[in-house]
């Protein structure tokens, strides 16, 4: 009777194991994500305090009025070889985003100026030179801003489009609550999976979409319109649009939905970029429409009140407000425009 309670107790026992090991599903630990948040939120790293200051005119840089140098900063352009060859801020270093890191370590003590096409890509640049701890800026509306020659992406992207999805009417959409993104990186420490997240972001080349493909399938995307509540009907904005502007902080994420693309627009595809980085490191598969609603409605733009938000606006630091020489690959310098 003891051998048969004993194999019956045993017999229970693996049972218990077996179905204890097949019945329990197996989903990935969202761990990671939440040393990550702890450790930005501790060390000052909210999307607010990455925005604090992030980006300066050419105006604003203390230009040297006899070589047009900037003595002050140090001028990383993250342009193709080809471009940076054709014009470039005189004494700038080019370098690839993907090896931005590496060219900030010898910044030696200046503040860094990251200069692209547009300020767009500049701006994820930034985004993951202020999360890795250096003084950094974007160049506003990038080498666009420094040279009418240099302007062309900026003077053919700058238009009116007209789509059924781009509407002035109707509410935000209502925000709900979501499950936490989850990544693997192998670390343990906040500092270490913080830099895996921002390397690995700096290696995503998907992050930009055309407003052909946002306005033609905005169901794609969870959409968030980053920009004030006044600019939602006098502006107009993308159907299904949420707006989480203010809001958008670390406490706020859990009214991101990480099971679809994460689409941010702004004025300009600027503040969207570097708000994309940010939550691409925290695990989230974040698109910034490019250009922003300055390639959609941007006369309306340019007559508003906000129209130094806009492309050649009065007081955006673009077009006539700058106007400074550059150099090319011979070191000829190709002076300001009469």
């Amino acid at each position: 009777m003891k051998d048969l309670l004993k194999l019956s107790a045993l017999l229970l026992l693996s049972f218990l194991v077996f179905s204890s090991c097949k019945d329990d599903p197996v989903t990935p630990s969202n761990q990671e994500y939440t040393t990550l948040v702890q450790y930005m939120a501790s060390n000052n790293l909210d999307l607010p305090k990455v925005l604090d200051g992030w980006v300066k005119s050419a105006t604003a840089v203390g230009v040297d009025a006899n070589d047009y140098s900037v003595p002050n900063y140090y001028v990383i352009d993250i342009r193709s070889q080809a471009d940076f060859d054709l014009g470039h801020i005189k004494n700038a270093v080019r370098a690839d985003i993907g090896n931005i890191l590496e060219a900030a370590a010898n910044a030696n003590g200046k503040p860094i100026l990251v200069a692209c096409y547009t300020g767009q890509t500049a701006a994820r640049a930034v985004g993951a030179l202020r999360l890795m701890g250096f003084d950094s800026y974007v160049l506003k509306w990038g080498m666009s801003g420094w040279h009418e020659d240099l302007a062309g992406k900026w003077n053919s992207n700058a238009t009116d489009f007209q789509s059924p999805n781009w509407i002035t009417t109707g509410d935000p959409a209502t925000v709900q609550e979501f499950d936490s993104p989850t990544f693997t990186t192998g670390e343990t420490e906040g500092a270490e999976i913080l830099e895996a997240r921002v390397r690995a972001m700096l290696a995503k080349t998907d992050w930009g979409v055309s407003k052909t493909d946002v306005l033609s399938n905005p169901g794609n995307y969870f959409i968030n319109n980053k920009w004030p509540v006044a600019s939602w009907t006098s502006y107009g904005h993308v159907t299904g649009a949420y707006r989480i502007d203010e809001d958008l902080t670390l406490a706020n994420l859990k009214y991101l939905d990480p099971s679809k693309p994460l689409l941010t627009y702004c004025y300009t595809g600027q503040t969207s970029a570097i708000t994309t980085m940010w939550l691409d490191v925290l695990g989230y598969n974040g698109r910034s429409m490019m250009y922003g609603a300055n390639g959609i409605v941007h006369t309306l733009l340019l007559n508003g009140a906000d129209a130094k938000s806009t492309w050649h606006g009065t007081g955006a630091g673009s077009g006539p407000d700058t106007n400074f020489g550059y150099y090319d690959t011979a070191g000829t310098l190709h002076g300001p425009r009469p």
